[in-house]
């Protein structure tokens, strides 16, 4: 595509974004490229909010990219703006301050927003979720003025805010519906070593049972439980779960099944209109069928792809989905999508300071998560993607070099 007249508008200033602008300029796009970001600061790493607030600190922005690299690669950016809508037969984009943008190819990587407990008292102050900056100021401004804190809902977001709060001496308190956090993703044998930890640290768990109301006048004071336990609370954290911004898209006719639907090239069933990131329900090649993948590594090469795509240049999005999190000093760290029925195998010998676990489906490596084991998930990542085959044995042995079987030619 010469493109030098074009126009791409790219809505979010997110990972997904953000890469999707600068690969279209790494890909030779000569023309204009417009990123419109309803937030009011330059783009940043959202990963970081929940593992660093803490004393009323979040600390400085990890800037996805300097303010001297938009001007460098000639990327507009329009700060604190939103964007009311898309209109696909005249190819526009219009703006809340009343500008309507011609865009030859617009992306959306408008993300998720979190979920709310819809019970009596969610609208208290101190009741916040955590989706920006802006949030994060507020929690932090929040816990620098002391617990008990109360994290409803056991995923990542919530035992990061969670270790982070203990790790400043607040009395922390979780809140999970099923067994376990993280059960879903790790499995029952991980999600316990990660619960050890937290307990360990004198994070107080409540499984197994929900929350049925905020109390409070003004500011949230308590948080009722389905057992009838009332918990103290200065804060409360609710991370529950996030749904698709998919608002925007379904304005504009875009399909959407949890998520924008696109296929390995971004596309969604409008061509004029392409999605890229946590808000794609997308095909991958590592997993059973198609979902989404919520997570910045995943956002920001599957960006890339769309920027390419919107250069002119058919690229694909296969990596394998990854994720880590850091709690308590240490980082867990996954590689690939375990389903029903794939084995489990733990590695033998693993302590409380780690651990490494894996998950086989016929023979054939297909994910591995383990606490303070980079080496050796950098390893496994390679046997995931070459698809490797592997026995049980083998992989629950310490004796196996990871590194060893990496090394070995692919089967065909």
């Amino acid at each position: 595509m010469d493109g030098a007249k074009h126009h791409h508008v790219i809505v979010g200033g997110s990972a997904a974004g953000i890469a999707a602008a600068l690969a279209m300029r790494q890909h030779g796009f000569a023309g204009r490229v417009t990123v419109v970001e309803s937030g009011g600061e330059l783009p940043y790493e959202r990963p970081p909010l929940s593992k660093s607030i803490a004393g009323g600190e979040t600390g400085s922005l990890r800037l996805i990219a300097p303010r001297e690299a938009y001007d460098e690669h000639r990327i507009g950016l329009r700060l604190g703006t939103r964007v009311q809508a898309l209109e696909p037969r005249h190819r526009t984009v219009v703006l809340d301050n009343g500008q309507v943008l011609h865009a030859d190819r617009v992306l959306l990587a408008t993300g998720v927003v979190p979920l709310t407990l819809p019970v009596p008292g969610s609208g208290l102050s101190g009741v916040v979720t955590l989706r920006d900056v802006r949030d994060a100021r507020v929690l932090a401004a929040r816990l620098s003025e002391g617990g008990p804190l109360v994290v409803v809902g056991g995923g990542f977001i919530g035992l990061e805010v969670a270790a982070v709060a203990r790790e400043a001496g607040l009395d922390v308190t979780v809140v999970e519906m099923g067994a376990q956090p993280l059960e879903g993703p790790l499995g029952p044998t991980l999600a316990s070593r990660v619960t050890d930890l937290h307990e360990r640290a004198g994070v107080t768990l409540r499984t197994g049972m929900s929350v049925v109301a905020f109390t409070g006048t003004d500011t949230v004071t308590g948080v009722q439980l389905s057992t009838g336990e009332l918990l103290p609370a200065a804060t409360v954290v609710v991370g529950i779960g996030v749904r698709p911004d998919t608002t925007l898209a379904e304005r504009a006719g875009v399909h959407c099944d949890r998520g924008i639907v696109v296929d390995r090239h971004c596309r969604t069933s409008v061509p004029w209109i392409l999605a890229a990131g946590d808000v794609t329900n997308q095909p991958n090649p590592y997993l059973s069928g198609r979902g989404r993948i919520e997570h910045w590594d995943n956002a920001q090469k599957q960006g890339a792809v769309a920027g390419a795509v919107m250069a002119g240049v058919q690229e694909s999005h296969t990596s394998l989905p990854y994720f880590y999190s850091e709690q308590f000093g240490r980082t867990i760290q996954m590689y690939g999508r375990p389903v029903a029925g794939d084995e489990f195998v733990l590695r033998d010998g693993e302590t409380d300071n780690g651990f490494l676990g894996f998950w086989t489906r016929r023979g054939i490596l297909v994910a591995a998560a383990g606490m303070a084991r980079p080496r050796e998930l950098r390893s496994a990542r390679t046997l995931i993607e070459r698809r490797t085959p592997v026995t049980g044995e083998a992989l629950a042995s310490p004796a196996t070099d990871l590194r060893a079987l990496a090394r070995v030619p692919a089967a065909h």
